[in-house]
């Protein structure tokens, strides 16, 4: 495992790294806008399955995915509405996660067997995964936590055990999670209220 501080250095040069580190097949560590985050290409199977082992979540539990904007949302989504598209425009990049109804060819699995008819997708505002993002496909994402714990915001409190690269940008500053909106034909319903106030 090697660390590398966000502080110095080319931002190029480590956006790089990262790509280069998930397209290897690795799991890296990140920092998100408010808490520190591991992600891997969501379309390798050993990686993210490897991401649900560093947090030890049970058998059937589906990660999260990061996508770089409402297009590529579309391309590893079904039937999306256009007010739930519109929505996406104007809350990303931002802490609003959408869960939609996933594609049906696409070739991965999360961690659900593909049993969930359900994905949680969003784009991010962290800087840093933003521009990872601008030279991936979608990323599966999850806390750095272990199930149950608090989200870590200080680089010194990962694990370092299981990553190839861990990115350190500091202490992070707290912040309220993700607003969760379910999206159904058009109709969102607000699952977990957050950072965002969502209005629809």
């Amino acid at each position: 495992m090697q660390e590398i501080d966000l502080k110095k250095g080319q931002l190029t040069r480590h956006v790089s790294r990262a790509v280069k580190a998930i397209s290897d097949g690795y799991v890296i560590a990140v920092p998100m806008e408010n808490a520190y985050a591991y992600i891997c290409d969501a379309f390798n199977h050993d990686a993210v399955r490897a991401m649900h082992v560093l947090r030890g979540d049970e058998l059937g539990v589906k990660a999260q995915v990061l996508v770089s904007n409402f297009k590529m949302a579309e391309g590893i989504s079904r039937n999306l509405d256009k007010r739930t598209i519109a929505a996406m425009k104007k809350y990303w990049p931002g802490k609003v996660t959408f869960q939609v109804l996933p594609s049906a060819l696409l070739n991965w699995d999360l961690g659900d067997n593909n049993e969930l008819d359900e994905l949680a997708i969003r784009v991010p505002s962290a800087a840093f995964v933003k521009a990872i993002l601008a030279k991936t496909g979608p990323l599966a994402t999850a806390s750095v936590s272990k199930v149950g714990e608090s989200p870590i915001t200080a680089s010194s409190e990962i694990p370092r055990e299981g990553i190839e690269l861990l990115f350190n940008n500091g202490k992070l500053r707290k912040g309220l999670p993700t607003t969760v909106v379910r999206t159904v034909a058009g109709a969102h319903k607000v699952l977990r209220e957050g950072a965002v106030d969502f209005v629809s």
